[in-house]
């Protein structure tokens, strides 16, 4: 009986942690641009962290980054924009608004057509203030100097992110030696599921609950027929479909802070309506990312030998870093349960609760940090940090945001055993 009641007083003081963060409607009044969900641009986050218990010091850091702010992914939003727009254009079937908008986009649309995929000046900055960040925030693992690894896709956006990020470490404390990695060998401690990964993986997706309960949510869609029917005079004379070509709008809209472009859309589409719309996009969103959650098990398999690795000795690690993609980070949160992302509600209108689509912003990150304590070697204390702010595990602890690496270290690998591959 006091084993259940120990357990359940646990089980309590986390619930109670993540009941205390602020709404995802609360935090969409105070920014509207987290409506923009994973184009959304990090903002540097300067939330005061919890003091460590007495006698715990942080040693070792192992991390996982989005690449940072970029152009948009493919060259196809482009190109079919610069199509549309032309030939509503030349057939006079552009209202004054979409008039404006073509003329503004014309000008622009070498740079982002050469663009395509690239990191931008702002994706190069967010990856310096987050490492900047996390040597502020952690001193007594950096400040002595000594190894750090870090490893990407073999992406050029992932790469470059990665660069700016050690640039700044060193820059901070030169003492420190980091060999950067973008190769064929350490892909599956980063993507796992990319194609040149010599290690082949099955893994099961899985669909979320609430998709068998949809018609329960009242949903919000009309913003793409709204801004075709800004641009266009008629509508039923495009060469395309209509929902598309919305969707291309809202695309490339919320792109546009990541690339410093601001404007360029006019009225268009705004803020205020994506905030309408947000809660449907974050269920697709949510489908998502929950889909492909036990393909990145590797990634947290990585995370577990290698902290096991420093604590035991055997590497002499500060930090492992990893620069990748949001179809990992976002994934790997609902696997590990961060602020109950795996929760996995019947009610489509409780997802808003447990996941929220712009905590996979442009470099967004994840950061686990290992504390020992001064009077026992083996005595490790995990904690974790998503996009700056301490977040919520679901393994049972009573020193919340502090987990005793012991019982991390049982949770996880207990979930990533239970997965059988096909």
């Amino acid at each position: 009986m006091k084993r259940i009641l120990t357990n359940l007083l646990l089980v309590l003081l986390v619930t109670s942690a993540w009941a205390q963060r602020t709404s995802a409607i609360s935090q969409l009044q105070t920014d509207p641009r987290k409506a923009y969900g994973m184009d959304y641009p990090y903002s540097l986050n300067t939330a005061p962290l919890t003091k460590a218990p007495d006698g715990y010091v942080p040693f070792y850091v192992s991390h996982y980054g989005r690449h940072g702010s970029r152009y948009y992914w493919t060259d196809k939003l482009y190109r079919e924009l610069d199509t549309l727009l032309t030939d509503a254009h030349n057939r006079h079937n552009l209202t004054a608004e979409g008039e404006a908008f073509y003329e503004r986009y014309m000008a622009v649309k070498d740079e982002l057509l050469t663009g395509m995929g690239e990191l931008t000046q702002l994706g190069w900055n967010q990856h310096q203030g987050i490492a900047r960040a996390m040597y502020d925030n952690f001193p007594e693992v950096f400040n002595h100097g000594g190894y750090v690894s870090a490893v990407s896709s073999l992406s050029g956006r992932c790469v470059i992110s990665m660069s700016a990020f050690c640039l700044a470490l060193m820059q901070r404390n030169p003492a420190i030696d980091i060999r950067e990695q973008s190769s064929r060998f350490t892909l599956d401690g980063v993507v796992p599921m990319d194609r040149q990964n010599p290690v082949k993986h099955h893994y099961p997706k899985v669909r979320p609950n609430y998709e068998k309960n949809r018609d329960q949510f009242s949903c919000h869609d009309q913003l793409r027929r709204k801004a075709v029917e800004r641009v266009f005079v008629n509508t039923d004379s495009l060469h395309a479909n209509l929902h598309h070509t919305g969707s291309n709008l809202i695309n490339l809209y919320t792109s546009l802070p990541s690339i410093g472009h601001e404007g360029l859309m006019g009225n268009i589409i705004t803020d205020a309506e994506l905030v309408d719309e947000w809660e449907t996009s974050n269920l697709g969103s949510y489908s998502w990312v929950f889909a492909p959650q036990y393909e990145m098990i590797p990634i947290l398999e990585d995370f577990i030998r290698k902290a096991d690795a420093v604590i035991d000795g055997s590497s002499n690690h500060l930090a492992d870093l990893r620069f990748g993609h949001d179809n990992c980070l976002g994934p790997l949160t609902v696997l590990m349960g961060i602020n109950g992302a795996d929760r996995n509600p019947d009610d489509p209108n409780e997802v808003k609760d447990c996941y929220q689509n712009w905590e996979t912003c442009k470099a967004s990150n994840l950061q686990l940090v290992l504390y020992r304590s001064a009077r026992a070697a083996d005595d490790v204390l995990v904690k974790c940090l998503l996009n700056g702010e301490e977040a919520v595990l679901p393994v049972p602890t009573d020193s919340y945001p502090y987990y005793k690496w012991a019982d991390f270290r049982s949770f996880y690998k207990k979930r990533c055993e239970s997965v059988s591959t096909q």
